[in-house]
């Protein structure tokens, strides 16, 4: 481990040397986010689980990019960003009396909050005009939740069987996107640069711990989704 250590200082002094560039920013990123919802047609508790509706979320936070080249960088930093959406599915409520239950259609808004490390890698273009260029991004990011609502609470209750369960008991403690994106970055100065942009955002992780876990459902898959719009300044 002490030898891995040291030759990633290694590493980064000699591209220090090289004439590397770091450049630090920070960044807004209001998008719109959904969930891609998924399940067997027919089960036999519950189906047809599918995304039911977007919903308008945030992110921002700090935007790292390292130079390892003039127009090649690798894309990093801390955010916190905003995801979710609404999702629905069947299902049959058992009844006393052993009838054939009561079938209903259950509707769940869930919003949540991620720390977000994104792993990427920029490449710029030439200048297309005055002291402006163009990127594109691609990569991935790793994401943990830190806060998760169900239709604006912090608990849900299940209309199914009445049980009360913490709204961040809905998601897993991790999840991973694929990462592409593009956008503009315009020169003020020396050190200051404005950039604006679009970017895609594809979960990778099934985030569902309830309904299979707790329910029992099967083969219920719960996955991120969103476009974001990133506006930002580096220095």
């Amino acid at each position: 481990m002490k030898k891995v250590f040291l030759a990633l200082l290694a590493l980064v002094a000699t591209a220090e040397t090289a004439s590397a560039q770091v450049e630090i920013g920070l960044k807004i990123s209001p998008a719109i986010t959904s969930l891609r919802a998924d399940s067997p047609t027919s089960t036999a508790i519950g189906d047809n689980f599918a995304s039911d509706g977007s919903k308008l979320s945030f992110g921002g936070g700090l935007v790292v990019d390292y130079f390892f080249g003039e127009n090649y960088a690798f894309s990093t930093g801390l955010l916190l960003t905003g995801k979710g959406g609404t999702i629905a599915y069947n299902e049959t409520k058992n009844t006393t009396g052993g009838g054939n239950g009561l079938n209903f259609t259950n509707s769940l808004k869930i919003s949540t909050q991620y720390l977000e490390l994104p792993v990427s890698v920029k490449l710029f273009t030439n200048e297309v005009a005055p002291a402006t260029r163009i990127y594109f991004q691609v990569g991935g990011s790793l994401n943990v939740p830190i806060g998760t609502r169900i239709n604006g609470e912090k608990f849900y209750t299940d209309p199914s069987n009445n049980t009360s369960v913490k709204a961040g008991d809905y998601v897993k403690f991790i999840d991973a996107d694929a990462l592409a994106g593009a956008g503009a970055e315009y020169e003020l100065g020396s050190s200051t640069k404005l950039f604006a942009g679009i970017s895609y955002h594809r979960g990778l992780v099934d985030i569902d711990n309830y309904f299979e876990k707790t329910r029992g459902f099967k083969d219920v898959t719960i996955k991120n989704s969103g476009f974001a719009l990133d506006l930002g300044i580096k220095f």
